[in-house]
């Protein structure tokens, strides 16, 4: 399957999750903090590369592909290189929001099932604390039924389009730098690609 319809499928699943997530935030009423960037500060984050191929086609596209397979491997922070911190208090940003993978966009909005095979919001102590009303009250609705997006489904369906890429769990600078090597290796032989633009 081309690197074209890969992406395009994977955006099509981040769509999919996109709905879902604001959804369940209206019906939750749980949020981030604004600029709030405490999860992705973490050294222990770990993603597919294949979450990450729209960002590496978007970079290829851009010619900004060896730049940043530069900076990956001169950087020694296991933290996200996407990331940018504006203060010490773990306030930051994403610097590719738009192409964040599929980590980011589930943690804090989505589920795990526990040993009990019950359902259980994966979420930070900052909202657990913060906003502990609405994360009690949800927390008991997902048990009666609440609908909540789960870890496990979205990773299931990433799996069904590249199962290579998608079942490979890395530290995520290692996940990025890989969907970039992936799209390179792609384009190596093949002519530089035509994208129209879409309407979503």
């Amino acid at each position: 399957m081309s690197i074209e319809r890969r992406v395009q499928l994977v955006e099509t699943l981040f769509y999919q999750l996109e709905q879902e997530s604001a959804e369940f935030t209206k019906s939750s009423g749980i949020s981030c903090n604004a600029g709030c960037g405490k999860c992705c500060t973490y050294a222990d984050v770990e993603a597919s590369p294949l979450e990450f191929l729209p960002w590496a086609f978007h970079l290829y596209l851009n010619g900004e592909v060896e730049k940043t397979l530069q900076i990956l491997n001169e950087t020694k922070s296991p933290t996200c290189i996407i990331y940018k911190p504006l203060s010490i208090i773990d306030h930051g940003r994403c610097s590719n929001y738009k192409y964040r993978g599929l980590i980011c966009r589930l943690f804090g909005f989505a589920a795990n099932t526990d040993k009990y095979g019950k359902l259980r919001l994966a979420t930070c102590k900052i909202i657990k604390e913060g906003q502990a009303d609405q994360y009690n009250t949800t927390a008991e609705a997902i048990t009666n039924g609440l609908y909540v997006p789960v870890f496990t489904e979205y990773y299931m369906q990433l799996n069904q389009i590249d199962f290579r890429l998608g079942n490979i769990i890395l530290p995520i600078n290692k996940a990025l730098k890989m969907a970039l090597e992936e799209v390179l290796q792609y384009y190596a032989y093949r002519p530089f690609p035509v994208v129209e633009k879409k309407v979503i």
